[in-house]
C-alpha cells in the first residue's frame, strides 16, 4: 500500500509543477453541497490544490437546497420548461440561501482545514454586472402551445470585473462566489451557476474550469456507461453536435464547453463530484476520471 501511495505521488508531481500558479475556476451544483459529508471530502481535495500552489476561485449554485427551503416555508415555485422563474419571494429566498446558508457552510469546511476562504456574490465589488432576462418563447412540450413567459429576477451576464478576485487569488485567498449579479441600479439577480462559473473563468484566464455535478462526464448514449468520453477536442465535439449524436441537452452543454475553449480557458472538465478523490484524479493522474474538453 505504501509502494502504491508513493507512485501516486511520482505520477502527481509533474502535474503539481505544471499546474502551481495556474488558476482553476471550480463549480459547485446544489446536489454537491447538500450532503455535509461530500463537501467536507470536497474541501479537502480543493484545500489541496490550494496549498500546493493551485490559485482557486470556486462557484456554487443551490437550485435543490432553494426549492427545499421554499416548501418550508410555503412559497411555491414555478418551473417553465426546467427553467425557475424567479419572483420577489424567491429572490428573497435566493439571497439568504446561496449567500447566507450555502456559502457559509463552504467557508466552513475550509476553515476547519486552515484555508482561507472568502465567501462573496456577484454583487460584491461589481464582480458581475447583470441585466434582467427578457421574456421569452417557451415550448409546452405536452400541449404543443408556445407562451411567453417573463422569468422575473432572473439575469443574464452582461460584464465580468475580476479585479477583486485577482486581489484576492494573488494575495492567497481563496474566494467562494455565490450565483447572484446585480445591475448598476442595484437590482439583484439569479444567475446560472454554470454561466458564472464560464465567464469568470475566461475573465481570470483560467487554466481549467471544473464543473463538479452528479454527472460523471460526458456520455454519447445516457442510458450506456460505456460511453463515456475521456478527452474530448472541440472538433469532435462540433462533431457530435453536427452529426446529431449530441441531442437534449448536451448540445447546450457541449456548445458551452467549445465556446469557452475558443475564449482562452485551456481545459474544461465534467466529472461527479460526490465520488471520493474525483477532483484530486482529474488533476493529478493520467488516467483522469470524468471528461476533458480540450482545444
Amino acid at each position: 500500500m505504501e509502494i502504491e501511495s508513493l507512485d501516486l505521488l511520482r505520477e502527481a508531481l509533474p502535474y503539481i509543477q505544471r499546474f502551481a500558479g495556474t488558476t482553476f475556476v471550480i463549480k459547485f451544483s446544489g446536489k454537491i453541497t447538500e450532503e455535509a459529508e461530500n463537501l467536507a471530502s470536497l474541501s479537502e481535495e480543493i484545500g489541496l490544490l490550494h496549498e500546493v500552489g493551485i490559485r482557486v476561485c470556486v462557484v456554487h449554485g443551490g437550485g435543490k437546497q432553494l426549492t427545499e427551503m421554499a416548501e418550508k416555508l410555503g412559497v411555491i415555485q414555478k418551473v417553465v420548461g426546467g427553467r425557475r422563474v424567479t419572483d420577489d419571494e424567491t429572490l428573497e429566498l435566493a439571497k439568504m440561501v446561496f449567500r447566507g446558508k450555502i456559502n457559509t457552510e463552504i467557508l466552513a469546511q475550509f476553515r476547519r482545514r486552515g484555508i482561507n476562504a472568502v465567501g462573496l456574490s456577484g454583487v460584491d465589488g461589481g464582480v458581475l454586472t447583470a441585466e434582467k432576462r427578457p421574456p421569452k418563447s417557451i415550448l409546452d412540450r405536452t400541449t404543443g402551445i408556445t407562451d411567453v413567459v417573463d422569468f422575473g429576477h432572473v439575469g443574464d451576464v452582461v460584464k465580468i470585473d475580476a479585479s477583486l478576485i485577482e486581489v484576492m487569488l494573488s494575495n492567497g485567498y481563496l474566494p467562494v462566489l455565490s450565483s447572484l449579479g446585480a445591475d448598476d441600479h442595484g437590482q439583484v439577480f439569479n444567475i446560472n451557476a454554470d454561466t458564472i462559473a464560464t465567464e469568470i473563468a475566461v475573465a481570470l484566464k483560467a487554466e481549467k474550469l471544473i464543473l463538479l455535478s452528479d454527472v460523471n462526464g460526458i456520455y454519447l448514449d445516457a442510458d450506456d456507461p460505456n460511453s463515456k468520453v475521456s478527452r474530448l477536442p472541440i472538433a469532435e465535439a462540433r462533431g457530435l453536435i453536427e452529426s446529431g449524436k449530441a441531442t437534449g441537452g448536451m448540445i447546450p452543454k457541449l456548445e458551452n464547453l467549445i465556446s469557452l475553449i475558443e475564449r482562452g480557458v485551456h481545459s474544461a472538465h465534467v466529472i461527479d463530484g460526490r465520488k471520493a478523490n474525483a477532483v484530486l484524479a482529474e488533476v493529478f493522474t493520467d488516467e483522469g476520471t470524468g471528461t476533458m474538453v480540450v482545444k
